[in-house]
């Protein structure tokens, strides 16, 4: 029987302030519950921006500090000038923020690509920049403590960004955004150079890999060895520009998912996942697809959709391995999707009309809350929409996702979905 938890929503806080939001529940285990409260508020608009899946989160690996982008408007997508401002709550001192650097290289749906480092995670900062000078776009590795930049990425002659550090670090993923802005603006930074010209398959782009600590570059896989490897399946290949979307670290960094993709969401479109060893070895294509935005379970399972259900799939030996719920409880398992931490614990977003649902279920027996709408608006698609992206901290007990205020200007915030035992 469902039940309704009533709270009252307090506007015009000052920002930091996490005040309850109303939250209905579908179903609810006898012994957990779930209260949502929004953190921020404006005017103007704060969010983390990417999905919380492989481990990837808001908060410092104390938990002190969370990290958010700050932002002037949510109508338009950001030109090179038009930076956001880097954000750190402070969760020991009322929630209070201070700015402490400025990024040009953001978009409203994977922010700029945050991570904490996982070797210094109580006090280093990873996130995306370009040089305005030559719209070149580079990764920066920040220290909180100094409040300076340590290291800044830069590769003049493929300026790629990171795309994913591997979960227990030394490595992140890097690709070029400038082609992204260009064949799938969403996923790209407006204005970023493309040293790729128009051509389909480049041998001189695809996935890079950078050693954190040196800096030293290689490039893991190219187009052209992709564009190679599905030509078998896709003999119009040659004809089509290739990107690539979500290169996703397993939790023991020794598999690496991500998708090939040209024309996407259009009439033949190519959209095909593959996987990667990080020393370049066992390029696979897979034949099943794993649709939603997937998530790594353990080992090499990951978590994704398969005909209307939230399927475990085996990269090794490519069979689906399980199944999580079913679709009563995840009634759209292609959504946004995070395991937590402690992997005790999974929560899909997905939308519904002009709001975001969020499912939290508890693994270990099946019990699940399934929240009220958190309103979007009117950016349910597109370049500026509101994703669901759900977010979790390190205690796998409180979740960060974006939704828009009830405030005068409907901005967007960062609201906290809380498991209450």
């Amino acid at each position: 029987m469902d039940r309704l938890l009533t709270r009252r929503i307090l506007l015009g806080a000052p920002l930091g302030l996490a005040v309850p939001f109303d939250a209905r529940v579908a179903k609810a285990a006898r012994d957990w519950d779930v209260q949502i409260t929004q953190l921020t508020h404006g005017p103007k608009h704060h969010f983390f921006g990417y999905i919380g899946h492989v481990k990837n989160t808001p908060w410092s690996g104390n938990g002190r500090y969370m990290v958010l982008l700050r932002v002037g408007f949510q109508d338009h997508m950001p030109a090179p000038d038009e930076a956001a401002d880097v954000l750190l709550l402070d969760t020991e001192n009322d929630n209070q923020g201070s700015v402490v650097d400025r990024c040009r290289a953001w978009n409203p749906q994977q922010g700029t690509m945050f991570y904490w480092n996982p070797k210094a995670p109580d006090t280093q900062l990873i996130f995306n920049d370009r040089d305005l000078k030559t719209n070149r776009v580079f990764t920066v590795l920040y220290d909180i403590a100094n409040r300076k930049r340590i290291h800044e990425y830069r590769y003049d002659d493929t300026p790629f960004a990171n795309s994913g550090v591997a979960q227990n670090g030394g490595f992140f993923l890097g690709i070029n955004y400038g082609r992204l802005a260009r064949l799938r603006p969403v996923t790209g930074y407006p204005g970023a150079y493309d040293w790729t010209g128009n051509a389909p398959a480049p041998e001189n782009d695809g996935i890079f890999l950078a050693e954190i600590e040196s800096g030293k570059k290689r490039l893991l896989v190219s187009f052209q060895q992709l564009a190679e490897l599905i030509a078998g399946r896709r003999p119009d290949v040659k004809s089509k520009e290739l990107f690539i979307n979500h290169t996703l670290w397993n939790r023991d960094d020794n598999r690496i998912y991500f998708y090939v993709r040209a024309d996407f969401e259009r009439p033949g479109s190519i959209d095909i996942p593959c996987t990667i060893h990080p020393d370049g070895s066992n390029l696979t294509m897979h034949d099943q697809f794993i649709g939603g935005h997937p998530e790594w379970q353990f080992g090499s399972r990951i978590i994704g959709e398969v005909r209307g259900k939230q399927v475990i799939y085996d990269v090794d030996t490519q069979q689906i391995a399980g199944q999580i719920g079913n679709p009563e409880i995840l009634p759209k398992p292609g959504g946004d999707c995070a395991l937590s931490p402690d992997g005790k614990w999974f929560v899909n977003g997905y939308r519904q009309g002009r709001e975001d649902i969020y499912v939290i279920v508890r693994l270990g027996d099946t019990s699940y809350v399934r929240t009220s709408g958190l309103p979007v608006d009117q950016w349910t698609s597109g370049e500026l929409r509101c994703d669901p992206a759900p977010c979790w901290n390190r205690a796998s007990d409180r979740i960060a996702v974006p939704a828009i205020a009830d405030d005068r200007d409907r901005t967007r915030q960062t609201f906290l979905l809380q498991i209450k035992t």
